[in-house]
């Protein structure tokens, strides 16, 4: 048995671990990254991955300041410009990257594409540690975390940040609680090939049973979400590719064109927040602090938010020579990105709860209120700068 001993343990090294496992080491922190397996070299010749996230213009921000974005751009990823939406053909809304005077609104890439990216900047690092041990305990004490693993060693830590998703390991194991329900929906991701280049514009047409989006990536590859009732989701599961693509003709708006389904993967909608993102030397993060409606392609970066959020709070601190682990420090992380969070949630939310019905009347009202916001100017860049995190 060995014990181990660091300033910082981080327990989930994906996309939003990754990245803040690498911001605290570029500040000076001693850290060890906690995952079950290493991601897999990044393959050119490769169909893309079936997980895709639209990284916004902030997010970008945050890796290229990491020093991990050339890396990204080198590999594969592609340029949204333009994000539309509609119910009605004539309730268009269309954001514009110009009308914030943006080259861009932000990227679509691989989770897979990011992790490796991230990964291989971390292993490059003097001050992180990698692990892929498993582990099966956590104690703690007056100022340590004691993890245990599998294989009899230990590691001690001042700092123990739960990146673990949705389900995570270190908030159930401190006993933090969830705010949490099932979304009476699925989502279906779909890798396609089209007929044409994808574009730089992606688009989402709302259904009474939920959204079918398009995001483009590069060359003539793109990924359609499919959101629908659990049940039907389950029957297009069944589905061989060529069914599949039947079933995308018929469902799908005629602006797509013709598509050959490649891959496909499903997962239900839960909302889930977490009724503290803090306790003395412990946090949480991303998925495992909140998890919210992928409707307008969030939930990614949110975590970065928490990521940009919590590398500030803690590097501050440290160079105020305050207990930077502490209750009262953690405190002001969560004070930051809670409430920024539940409004985002609950924005998604008001969002699936006034288009997931056929109900007349309601129909009519949202797409008046489509309409009002493409009129809006000045409120509508306002909310097309939130949702960028500007």
């Amino acid at each position: 048995m060995t014990n181990h001993s660091t300033e910082v343990a981080i327990v989930g090294g994906g996309m939003v671990g990754g990245a803040l496992a690498l911001g605290l080491a570029q500040q000076g922190f001693a850290v060890t990254v906690i995952d079950k397996q290493t991601p897999a070299p990044f393959d050119a010749s490769a169909p893309p991955d079936v997980r895709i996230s639209a990284i916004s213009a902030a997010s970008v921000e945050l890796l290229r300041g990491l020093g991990v974005w050339e890396s990204i751009e080198a590999m594969r990823c592609h340029p949204y410009r333009q994000l539309e939406t509609w119910e009605w053909e004539n309730a268009h809304v269309l954001f514009d990257a110009s009308e914030l005077k943006l080259p861009l609104l932000g990227y679509m890439v691989e989770n897979s594409v990011l992790q490796y990216a991230l990964w291989q900047a971390l292993q490059a690092h003097s001050q992180v540690t990698l692990s892929t041990e498993t582990l099966s305990g956590r104690e703690a004490s007056e100022g340590t975390q004691t993890l245990s693993f599998e294989n009899g060693d230990t590691l001690t830590a001042q700092l123990l940040i739960g990146a673990d998703g949705a389900n995570s390991w270190v908030r159930q194991s401190a006993g933090i609680g969830i705010h949490a329900w099932q979304y009476d929906q699925s989502c279906m991701l779909i890798s396609v090939e089209c007929e044409q280049e994808a574009g730089e514009s992606t688009w989402q047409h709302f259904t009474p049973n939920g959204p079918h989006a398009f995001l483009p990536l590069y060359d003539r590859w793109a990924s359609l979400v499919w959101y629908d009732k659990p049940a039907r989701i389950r029957q297009l599961q069944t589905l061989s590719m060529t069914q599949l693509e039947q079933e995308i003709a018929r469902n799908f708006p005629p602006r797509l064109g013709r598509v050959k389904a490649v891959s496909a993967a499903s997962f239900p909608l839960v909302r889930r927040h977490a009724l503290q993102y803090m306790q003395p030397g412990l946090a949480l993060v991303g998925d495992a602090a909140h998890t919210i409606h992928p409707l307008a392609g969030q939930g990614v970066n949110l975590g970065y938010r928490d990521v940009d959020a919590l590398l500030d709070v803690l590097s501050r601190a440290r160079s105020h020579g305050e207990a930077w682990a502490s209750r009262e420090v953690l405190q002001r992380y969560q004070t930051r990105r809670r409430a920024d969070n539940f409004i985002m949630q609950s924005g998604m939310d008001l969002f699936y709860a006034g288009f997931s019905n056929d109900l007349g009347p309601l129909r009519v009202l949202r797409n008046i209120g489509l309409m009002a916001a493409e009129r809006a100017g000045g409120l509508k860049r306002q909310a097309l700068k939130y949702a960028l995190g500007l």
